[in-house]
């Protein structure tokens, strides 16, 4: 079975999806009220362990499923015992968020590098219209879990899960490795879904994913890179009701649809997060001119040149960009998804990207002036190591797919996932490659802190504030 095949058998019952479920999706902030007597609350409130998104220094989000309409909140503190919680509710000012599906709770004003604690929980609500609604009383988890924010000073420590494409095994495999690592955050490069049309579909991805460790993300923060199939789906495109974007105070007016870009410091590295967006380009008629890649990726240039000259970010030993789609390859078949009208061309092998060059022109520059050391994506199903060279001053690893050594009923040992990790340690950025059908690390490296310069004009920080 090729990628392309793996992807399709895994996208039938996504394709399936109704009508009704496909404008649910569209709509999960907006509960139709009930006019059904009042009854008993059944079952559980709290659906899902909560989900830690969008690792960064002084903000986190909080999500979690629920069984009925509710409006969730999060007691979080610095004492093991939340003696000194404080209750932050889901939601912005004004009223707070309901959902029947998802609560999402966005904790502000933290401090970096500084160990917090939280309990998660929500308050069933009746709501028959705007003069008729009753708290029906709350639920609160009764795990209390802790984890640590970003910044200078937490430990440089990450891992790297890609393509998962809902493929359960080797997510499990993955979710056991990154427990038994224990890094301070993990970057999921893109890909974790198929086809998605519905919120369900969404939440059994992310949210209650059939593995055997449902808390896997409970004390061990993610952040988001979007593959182009992250993109596909009715669901998929409001994928931010499940996954919320990252914190307003993160992002400049001027970017306030980069919800998923990122610029962390974690210890000694800075970690840029880039999305490629869709294999396929804008004006290709199986799209109906419903994408806008092209603006998209030109506005992420202008942020990222900004991102790259902030103080905690330019002054990181290491530099480390995350994307899906590789911005090099080595190998003239792959197509670079710049083939305009409809990404055919008989030189390539695929109809779809399996590089992007559009971004590489466009981020590859800055990034080079940056000093920037290592790249890492996925896509491609299979792990690759790309050695900088004199013209390419960066290396890039490509992680391995989900396929767990098999090929169209044939074994093929080069098809295996991966957890990349990297950890500072002895004054050098260490880069192991696990190779989850082994159980071997697959490769090994080991990076020497980048060239920093000092100066910066005025200029440059004019522009930044």
């Amino acid at each position: 079975m090729n990628r392309r095949d793996f992807i399709k058998k895994t996208a039938i019952l996504s394709v399936a999806a109704s009508a009704a479920d496909i404008t649910r999706a569209t709509n999960l902030i907006s509960p139709t009220p009930t006019t059904a007597p009042e009854a008993a609350p059944v079952g559980s409130l709290l659906a899902s362990p909560p989900m830690l998104q969008n690792y960064a220094e002084t903000t986190i989000g909080i999500a979690f499923a629920v069984s009925d309409l509710a409006s969730g909140y999060v007691l979080i503190g610095k004492q093991p015992d939340l003696s000194d919680a404080r209750k932050v509710l889901a939601g912005g000012y004004r009223t707070t968020e309901l959902s029947d599906h998802v609560c999402q709770v966005r904790i502000t004003g933290l401090e970096p590098a500084t160990t917090y604690y939280y309990r998660i929980g929500a308050d069933r609500i009746q709501y028959k219209g705007g003069y008729n609604m009753k708290n029906l009383g709350a639920e609160e988890d009764t795990h209390t879990y802790h984890f640590t924010t970003a910044g200078t000073n937490a430990h440089g420590h990450f891992c790297v899960i890609n393509d998962t494409h809902a493929s359960w095994k080797p997510f499990g495999l993955a979710i056991e490795k990154i427990a038994q690592l224990a890094p301070s955050c993990v970057v999921w490069n893109g890909d974790a879904s198929n086809v998605e049309e519905t919120i369900d579909a969404l939440i059994s991805i992310y949210l209650k994913p059939e593995i055997e460790r449902k808390d896997y993300a409970t004390q061990i923060p993610y952040i988001f890179c979007p593959g182009n199939h992250d993109f596909r789906g009715m669901a998929n495109r409001h994928l931010e009701q499940v996954w919320m974007y990252r914190q307003p105070e993160e992002r400049h007016v001027r970017d306030w649809d980069l919800g998923r870009n990122f610029a962390v410091r974690m210890g000694e590295v800075a970690m840029i997060g880039l999305d490629t967006g869709e294999d396929k380009l804008d004006t290709n008629p199986k799209f109906a001119g419903i994408f806008q890649m092209k603006p998209y990726r030109e506005a992420q240039t202008v942020w990222l040149r900004d991102a790259l000259q902030r103080p905690e970010i330019a002054s990181a030993p290491y530099l480390v960009a995350f994307c899906h789609i590789p911005l090099y390859d080595d190998n003239p078949r792959h197509n670079p998804g710049d083939i305009a009208p409809d990404d055919k061309d008989p030189r390539y092998s695929t109809d779809f990207a399996m590089w992007q060059r559009t971004c590489a022109e466009m981020w590859v520059p800055l990034l080079e002036a940056a000093h920037c050391q290592l790249v890492i994506t996925a896509h491609q199903h299979i792990y690759k190591y790309l050695a900088p060279t004199p013209e390419r001053p960066w290396a890039e690893l490509i992680g391995g797919g989900p396929e767990m050594g098999e090929e169209g009923g044939k074994k093929n040992p080069r098809l295996y996932p991966t957890v990349i990790e990297g950890e500072v340690r002895d004054a050098q950025l260490h880069i192991n490659v696990h190779n989850l059908l082994s159980g071997n690390v697959q490769q090994a490296l080991a990076i020497a802190p980048r060239a920093i310069s000092k100066k910066k004009s005025r200029k440059e920080k004019k522009d930044w504030k």
